[in-house]
């Protein structure tokens, strides 16, 4: 076996002189998931009446979903007062050439339907957490031979083709799940639409999606993909969201071929002619190429983000010193370091509040002085005021004294010279 390189990484690549039957793995693994089959979870939202029943038993040419019956469709299953939104589950186990499929579709009926719809997106959020936190709760168990994962692998938002871009519903729901779930716009009931309007509304969908910072799955190729599947990846890309009809019911054609879609008094549409909708382009995603791919996503991206953010917020924290080798007079001295950096930080911070302590005294003692001295100068100014009446008082007192006094020495006076008067007569 002669090297041909080494990589980066430290292994050094090695080119075979034989066959030695490793490559042989992709199909163990292929011959294990038939026999044991797998599991796919896909939710579908949407308001009332928007085909999503449909849809999903088109996709999987069956009744994977009942049909709800009429007044039920009609009415919905929320009342506008209350706008509660409920979450149902079907499961139905599909086998298609040996490959056993065990589907679980989740309907939200009565989203949107409600007067008020600022908060419809919540149950939803929290039925899709809640089923994180189910698989969580198995992996810690001592026995994890039997994990059941009903983690939703893909949600299928089915938009109102009103024309005029998202709605405020629309943008608070994608911003407030696309972390939590492989988002996938759909335009429903895309037969209401003409083919330039579905353009211009994808358009404005697209523009308002990336106004939003709102994450949707897309397919995405790399380095080992050949340029067939990266041109069909880039294809279905392009036509994202998909504008989609569905249709339980055949159709026979003016040639005589029988075909799925809607007759109209214009024409036929057809499911799966890709010139009428993106009906293909979206079954070819979702179930044909990239359904492993989904489900990989919701595993490594959005789970592991939950799982992260749920374990820091129950206060774990990861050690990765764990079954690391190290130098026990290497880990002393860093402790010593730690230790030492700890109680310098612990001094500035006592140092730090006695100083501030020492301020706020000062401060109260300025204050408390500032407020006795104001109190003198009152006291000062209110008997210097009391001083001046007093003062103005006695002035006038003196005055009083004054006048009476000479009063009285006149009156003593006028007498006198009566007196004399008097004696001069006789």
């Amino acid at each position: 076996m002669p090297s041909t390189g080494t990589s980066g990484a430290g292994a050094s690549k090695k080119k075979m002189n034989g066959y030695v039957g490793f490559s042989n793995y992709p199909n163990q693994v292929h011959r294990r998931s038939v026999k044991r089959g797998f599991n796919f979870t896909l939710m579908v939202v949407g308001e009332s009446g928007l085909g999503k029943t449909t849809l999903i038993n088109t996709l999987f040419e069956s009744k994977v979903y009942p049909q709800k019956d009429t007044e039920e469709a009609r009415s919905g299953r929320t009342s506008p007062q209350t706008g509660t939104v409920e979450i149902t589950s079907v499961s139905a186990d599909i086998v298609e050439n040996g490959a056993k499929l065990r589907m679980s579709v989740v309907d939200t009926p009565g989203f949107g339907d409600a007067v008020n719809n600022d908060e419809a997106w919540r149950p939803i959020l929290e039925n899709i957490e809640s089923r994180f936190d189910a698989f969580l709760a198995q992996e810690n168990r001592v026995n994890r031979s039997k994990i059941a994962d009903n983690r939703v692998n893909a949600l299928l938002y089915f938009i109102k083709p009103t024309g005029h871009g998202l709605r405020a519903v629309d943008i608070e729901f994608m911003k407030n799940l696309h972390t939590r779930v492989n988002l996938i716009p759909i335009i429903a009931r895309a037969d209401t639409l003409t083919p330039r309007e579905v353009e211009q509304f994808k358009a404005r969908v697209l523009a308002d999606i990336n106004f939003h910072g709102i994450h949707t799955f897309k397919p995405v190729s790399d380095q080992f993909d050949d340029p067939e599947t990266i041109a069909d990846n880039k294809a279905i890309a392009s036509k994202i969201p998909f504008a989609v009809v569905g249709s339980e019911k055949f159709i026979e054609r003016a040639d005589g071929m029988r075909v799925r879609g809607r007759e109209y008094p214009w024409g036929i549409i057809e499911v799966e002619n890709e010139q009428h909708n993106d009906f293909v382009a979206l079954r070819q995603m979702l179930l044909r190429t990239h359904m492993e791919e989904l489900r990989d996503e919701t595993d490594v991206t959005l789970y592991e983000s939950y799982r992260t953010q749920k374990l820091l917020a129950l206060g774990h924290v990861q050690d990765n010193a764990v079954f690391r080798e190290f130098n026990p007079r290497q880990q002393q001295e860093e402790d010593e370091r730690l230790h030492t950096a700890k109680m310098h930080k612990l001094e500035t911070e006592m140092a730090a509040v006695f100083k501030q302590k020492v301020q706020e005294k000062e401060s109260k003692l300025k204050q408390s002085e500032e407020e006795l001295h104001s109190r003198h100068m009152q006291m000062k100014a209110v008997l210097e005021k009391q001083r001046h009446e007093l003062e103005e008082k006695r002035m006038r007192m003196g005055q009083g004294d004054a006048a009476a006094h000479a009063a009285y020495n006149e009156s003593v006076q006028a007498g006198s010279s009566k007196d004399k008067k008097k004696n001069r007569f006789f």
